[in-house]
């Protein structure tokens, strides 16, 4: 090639050697993706700024700084960042609380079959949501199986990751790489893949794993256990007082076999009908408007009731006044009396801690101390451990009360159950309006997104929070390198050596090979930045072989989806890396035959489903 080719075609060339560099940069992971995101586009732009690309024959700018800078405009991009306010909101408002505590209930009683429908939970629930809020969702729910079922969580961890990315393949918004390669495909000229157009193929793949999984996880799972699975659940128990106020669901209520149904895991001590001391067993006895329960339960029951209880939750509340700069987060914290402690000697009335920190205190737990008393006339002790709740702006006030010593650690928020019906249905509309086509995704998720923040399902901290500031420079550079490689002719010029695969060995052997090369790729760099870059040279390939470009686009979508060959391929599976106790070398030992065993069956199910489509 000569020195007037490479001239003529320097865009081309330029652009090939940023995409290189960008690859090498990104794998090398010596710098932030903030850093690499940010050179790679200015890389990118400065020299189109200066020299735009023109077409020879209208003379018409083709691709300049601002053509490349609109990735960040892209709608899936929003949708994408919709999607994860979306799913932080429900995580955030305990939304999968309630199915996920039947999942649990049932594996009591039913052990194997209900691991296979839990895990079924999670895939279905992964086609219709960012599969990272899902698995921080069911880590501590698949943690407490792996303690209740006496196996170790390395087991089960590793198939949480990987069966949440499977279910991520079977539709359009199930995780950002199938948005932004069908955004891509638009770019490049191609149709609107419909929402479930992924789903044939997608169960295929589904099951293929989920059987890999189930026979050859027995023998290539690891069973390591780490500290975390020799400690014992919490069991302290706190003494907390319940006062029965009007409209409280209590009223009326009585005790079976000597125990509240209405109050699960919790032991009633002692009930103060005005100057009445009611002392189990409570035969005959119901509850009254006015009562006060003197209850004992673990931390874990305790929030379950006031969650499950809004009315209990107002009541310790009630006396508490919102102050300016609220965050509006309910939390929950324990501290310790301090030892040389003012409030030593002095009962919870006493100190005025209402009043005095805008936060209640609403259990204590003595060791080796039945209380059964007012938990408001309690004198405390040095080493008494306070459940407080406030909002998280008082909460975290008392980190400079000298008196107690505040156990950050335990800090954890009280979600309103209202805002998980609003969750839920906010949830149910994106997916409705979205799948049904009456909203573009984008739309339904930036709609959804702002909805969460209106019902106060998150708060905008929380919604900004879960904006990834990594996701939305690496997409928005990957779009822009995407632009730039079909616009320079790139695309094509890569394409012109994958395409005579297709004359040699047919358009199987060409979805072979692409498949291949975006499976190892999604190992090794961002699956969204693999999906972005190889999207348009599958559509230069396609349209060069005379097949239909959706075919090798799909093909595309479903191997940037392969993040099973290591911890660094896809966030959750550095999520589940801690908990589940694994190395690099275990995602190896169980990924790569996944990723080969999907590979296959692909290429055997595949072209049988394009030629029954009339696509190949």
């Amino acid at each position: 090639m000569t020195f007037e080719d490479l001239l003529q075609h320097w865009a081309m060339w330029y652009t090939l050697i940023v995409i290189a560099v960008t690859v090498v940069l990104y794998a090398l992971d010596r710098f932030s993706i903030e850093t690499v995101s940010g050179a790679v586009l200015v890389a990118l732009i400065v020299p189109f700024a200066l020299f735009p690309l023109t077409d020879d024959l209208t003379g018409a700018v083709v691709l300049d700084a601002t053509v490349l800078l609109t990735g960040f405009a892209s709608p899936a991009l929003f949708a994408i960042l919709g999607l994860l306010i979306v799913g932080q909101g429900m995580y955030q408002s305990g939304a999968l609380e309630w199915p996920t505590q039947i999942l649990v209930a049932a594996y009591e009683k039913f052990r194997f079959a209900a691991v296979i429908v839990i895990f079924a939970f999670i895939m279905v629930v992964s086609a219709f949501l960012n599969n990272t809020p899902v698995v921080v969702m069911f880590v501590p729910i698949i943690a407490a199986i792996a303690a209740q079922g006496g196996i170790t969580s390395s087991r089960l961890m590793m198939p949480l990751s990987f069966l949440s990315i499977l279910g991520g393949m079977c539709t359009t918004i199930g995780s950002s790489t199938n948005l932004l390669a069908v955004e891509a495909f638009e770019l490049a000229g191609g149709e609107r893949i419909d929402f479930f157009a992924l789903m044939p193929l997608g169960l295929v793949m589904v099951a293929t794993g989920a059987l890999y999984l189930v026979i050859g996880g027995r023998f290539l799972l690891p069973s390591r256990q780490g500290p975390n699975d020799l400690v014992e659940k919490d069991g302290r128990q706190f003494v907390a007082q319940i006062e029965i106020g009007r409209g409280n669901p209590l009223i009326g209520v009585a005790p079976k076999l000597g125990r509240f149904e209405e109050l699960p895991d919790i032991t009633v001590r002692m009930i103060q009908r005005r100057d009445e001391v009611i002392l189990p067993p409570f035969d005959d006895v119901k509850l009254r408007l006015g009562d006060k329960l003197i209850v004992a339960g673990t931390r874990d029951a305790l929030t379950s009731l006031l969650k499950k209880r809004p009315e209990i939750l107002n009541s310790f509340m009630s006396e508490t006044e919102t102050m300016e700069g609220a965050s509006g987060e309910l939390t929950m914290v324990e501290a310790v009396v301090a030892p040389g402690s003012r409030i030593i000697g002095r009962s919870i009335n006493q100190i005025r801690f209402r009043f005095q920190t805008n936060c209640v205190i609403v259990g204590l737990q003595r060791k080796s101390r039945m209380i059964r008393t007012e938990i408001a006339s309690i004198r405390l002790e040095a080493g008494d451990v306070l459940l407080i709740l406030g909002d998280r702006s008082d909460v975290r006030a008392l980190r400079g009360d000298r008196d107690i010593i505040m156990l950050e650690q335990s800090m954890q928020e009280i979600q309103d159950p209202a805002h998980a019906r609003y969750a839920a249905l906010i949830f149910l509309g994106v997916v409705a309006t979205a799948s049904t086509g009456i909203l573009p995704i984008a739309v339904s998720a930036v709609a959804g997104a702002m909805l969460m923040v209106a019902t106060g399902c998150l708060n905008v901290r929380q919604a900004s929070r879960a904006v990834d500031r990594r996701v939305y420079l690496l997409v928005g550079v990957a779009l822009g390198l995407g632009l730039a490689l079909d616009k320079t002719g790139g695309a094509a010029f890569l394409a012109s050596f994958i395409t005579p695969l297709a004359e040699t060995g047919g358009p199987i052997t060409l979805m072979a090979v692409l498949f291949a090369i975006t499976a190892t790729l999604t190992n090794l760099l961002s699956n969204n930045a693999t999906a972005v870059l190889l999207t348009p040279i599958g559509v230069s390939a396609a349209q060069a072989a005379g097949i239909e470009p959706i075919v090798l686009v799909m093909t595309i979508i479903y191997a940037a989806n392969c993040s099973f060959a290591t911890p660094v391929a896809y966030q959750t599976n550095l999520l589940v890396m801690g908990p589940g106790h694994y190395k690099f070398a275990d995602f190896i030992k169980v990924g790569v035959p996944l990723t080969v065993l999907l590979w296959i069956v692909f290429l055997l199910v595949a072209p049988v489903y394009f030629r029954s489509q009339g696509l190949l």
